[in-house]
């Protein structure tokens, strides 16, 4: 295109430069993408406090401004971009189960330039459009937040259908979104209790319709105490301290859910696993055949799930955005071209 463009470099120790270069150009099947907004997300702590050698951000929602020979998506869509880099063709990739490709070539904003630059080269069948009626930091909320939120709840119902009550642990962003899903796929009537330590999060968690729980004050078992234990309990912050308060909480034939990496998680396996039949099963991002369900959930419930985006920054003020997100006084942060 012989344009210039200045890109972010996460250079380490919370500290964010820019540097001219030549905006890129799509080759065979492959989209270039003009990105309008990049939503935070806690994966990249690391890249913003230890450096990385890519643009960070996997969240990004943009409009198509040119596409490599073979791409057929017409150039002016807006739409969003799944993380990872799938095949298309292995065993997996075939079944629909795209977040588990067999043959995963990257992810985007990892180990490919992401959604911080002002534009974003995407393979075609990573692009998802959204339609003219919804774009910017609104479409974001499709990916982490609907997208992994719904996933998680869906895991669970594969074993257990029926869910009367749910924990939900850890209240950032994306136990935000969970409990946003839990509302929305299983219906208000279905109490959520959800944990943190963090008192900003712990109000928005109850202004979305939550039971808050500070972890500062009580336990989960006391919180539970005078309710039913939870047929599903999902984990988002990745801690063994959570996870084991959780699968301690459910039911007998309750399921926890873990999302949030990290740590692991310690059961005897006779009375804690077999005797109740309970389950624990993992649950990674989403797959891209879930998002057109998923995209008419964002539209039929848009006011109520803008409602976890409390911050918004240009991006030149990527850099505190970042900061601003990790002092934990935030729901979901996003940044905007």
């Amino acid at each position: 295109m012989g344009d210039m463009v200045q890109c972010p470099v996460f250079v380490g120790g919370g500290r964010i430069e820019y540097i001219e270069r030549p905006a890129p150009i799509p080759g065979p099947g492959e989209l270039l993408i003009r990105v309008e907004a990049n939503a935070l997300c806690g994966s990249e702590r690391g890249q913003f406090y230890d450096g990385c050698r890519t643009t960070p951000g996997h969240e990004a929602a943009g409009v198509v401004t040119a596409v490599g020979e073979g791409a057929t998506v017409p150039v002016g869509t807006h739409g969003v971009v799944f993380l990872m880099v799938y095949c298309g063709e292995c065993r997996n990739c075939r079944q629909g189960f795209t977040n588990q490709c067999l043959n995963k070539q990257g992810d985007m904003g990892f180990s490919r330039d992401g959604g911080y630059g002002p534009y974003e080269i995407v393979p075609e069948r990573l692009f998802f459009p959204t339609g003219p009626d919804l774009y910017g930091a609104e479409a974001t909320l499709l990916l982490d937040i609907v997208g992994t939120g719904s996933h998680a709840i869906e895991r669970g119902r594969l074993v257990q259908p029926l869910v009367e009550s749910v924990l939900v642990m850890g209240a950032g962003p994306i136990g935000l979104g969970v409990l946003a899903m839990c509302r929305i796929v299983l219906g208000h009537e279905v109490p959520v209790h959800i944990t943190d330590v963090a008192s900003y999060r712990l109000s928005l968690a109850e202004e979305l319709g939550g039971i808050p729980v500070d972890l500062r004050s009580r336990t989960v078992e006391s919180a539970l105490s005078s309710h039913a234990a939870p047929d599903l309990a999902i984990d988002t912050s990745g801690k063994q301290a959570a996870r084991q308060s959780a699968f301690e909480a459910v039911a007998k034939r309750g399921i926890l859910v873990c999302v949030g990496h990290g740590e692991g998680l310690s059961l005897d396996v006779s009375s804690q696993l077999i005797g109740p039949e309970r389950a624990v099963l993992g649950s990674e991002y989403f797959r891209f055949n879930e998002m057109p369900a998923n995209l008419e959930r964002l539209r039929a419930n848009r006011e109520y799930l803008s409602r976890i985006i409390t911050h918004r920054f240009p991006v030149e003020r990527l850099e505190e955005a970042f900061t601003t997100f990790f002092a934990g006084q935030t729901g979901k942060v996003v940044v905007e071209q």
